[in-house]
């Protein structure tokens, strides 16, 4: 069996009818909030692309995205995305989108090579946005203010899903910390990454983990970044680098930190080409996205995915999920989840 976490006495709050209500509430919800907070305006996005253009996102560059042949374009083959972090920047360039503004789409992924848990699923469902800046606001202040009117949408949604369903309490603290991924390691030396991150949640409650993707004194990542989004290479105001970052939580039904979400300062030129130096990847300059950025032809931008299955289990408090999104689970986890109350859809 896959990593099942087994939480202790858990008993669902909601029945199955009350949690797809409380899923619709949520998602209505909070891309409203996320909408008015960063001004962006929806868009339709892509289930597939094409192979071989570098708009595709290579997480750690070793997940095999699902491909298929496409009978009338001569058996060209297609990719299910694995998120839209290069496409919505093409989108942005695409529909001239001013400085301030952006856009967000419902993502639809699939991810064969996932670990199946509590947490991890076939089906990714997320809010990807991305919204174009300027060359000024490239800097660790502005995303942190990013951050914190993300998280604030969060916590809006938390109070009107608790003023929905009285039997559900909030926990998300009022305010989120800030801290680099480096320091983490040197509060806690001794403990691998997931061990800091829960050590660090369980402390604030909320945190932004910042510098992603670039390897840290002790010679390895916090996480694996790919080489052409998330910028995690410049020099920043904390005297250490990367302008990107995850949003985690403590999240007390399972006993553990829950990544919400991934963002950050997207890449310039120069970032592009010293983090596919870093990872040896130059020859992606030949490919069409990274074409274009190089050519000056892509806006400045932030962006990042947002779980959408993720933010509604830990709003609903649920311990898996399976009770939020349809999906395919191994034979023994789901006997294991209905002797633990979990009701997998």
């Amino acid at each position: 069996m896959s990593k099942l976490i087994k939480p202790v006495d858990y008993k669902p709050l909601l029945t199955m009818r009350q949690t797809e209500q409380g899923i619709k509430l949520i998602k209505d919800f909070f891309q409203q909030n996320l909408s008015t907070e960063l001004r962006l305006h929806r868009v339709t996005a892509p289930l597939f692309v094409l192979k071989g253009l570098g708009i595709n996102d290579d997480l750690n560059g070793v997940e095999r995205p699902v491909t298929f042949p496409i009978k009338d374009l001569g058996d060209a083959e297609a990719e299910v995305v694995h998120s839209l972090a290069k496409w919505k920047r093409l989108t942005l360039a695409e529909y001239n989108i001013e400085p301030g503004y952006g856009v967000y789409a419902d993502m639809n992924a699939i991810r064969a090579d996932e670990e199946l848990d509590n947490l991890h699923s076939l089906y990714v469902d997320q809010w990807d946005w991305e919204m174009v800046m300027t060359r000024e606001q490239r800097n660790l202040d502005f995303l942190k203010d990013i951050v914190r009117r993300i998280y604030a949408a969060i916590r809006r949604t938390e109070y009107l899903v608790c003023e929905s369903y009285s039997v559900i309490k909030p926990f998300l603290p009022s305010e989120i910390h800030f801290i680099h991924s480096e320091d983490l390691l040197q509060m806690y030396p001794d403990k691998d990454v997931k061990e800091r991150e829960n050590l660090i949640c369980k402390k604030y409650g909320a945190v932004f983990i910042i510098g992603i993707g670039d390897k840290l004194s002790d010679g390895k990542p916090h996480d694996g970044r790919a080489p052409d989004y998330d910028d995690w290479t410049t020099p920043n105001s904390d005297s250490h680098k990367g302008l990107n970052g995850d949003i985690l939580i403590w999240y007390p039904t399972l006993n553990r930190a829950v990544e919400l979400s991934s963002m950050g300062i997207r890449v310039d030129k120069e970032a592009l080409l010293r983090q596919l130096k870093l990872t040896g990847q130059e020859s992606r300059v030949n490919l069409y996205f990274h074409k274009k950025l190089l050519a000056g032809e892509l806006p400045l931008s932030i962006g990042g995915g947002i779980g959408q299955s993720r933010l509604c289990l830990v709003l609903l408090h649920k311990a898996h999920l399976g009770e939020i999104q349809a999906s395919i689970w191994p034979e023994d986890m789901i006997k294991e989840c209905e002797k633990l109350g979990m009701a997998i859809i």
